[in-house]
């Protein structure tokens, strides 16, 4: 697999909340850290998401925000 995005981190899928439109995917990443996606319900089937299961989390810097009160 060759991919723009500079950032891919690894993780075992922990849960996946599936919604109408949307899913919530959990990704464990070790050293106790989650790290939490919302993608599409379709994407989640086509892809066959399962808890267990290794998957990637990818990120594009354009994509990322980052706030503090």
């Amino acid at each position: 697999m060759r991919i723009s995005a500079r950032n891919s981190i690894k993780g075992t899928i922990k849960s996946i909340t599936k919604g109408t439109v949307n899913s919530e995917v959990i990704l464990d990443i070790g050293n106790g850290v989650l790290l939490t996606s919302v993608i599409t319900t379709h994407a989640v089937e086509n892809l066959e998401l399962k808890e267990g299961k290794i998957a990637w989390a990818l990120i594009k810097s354009s994509e990322v925000m980052i706030a503090v009160e």
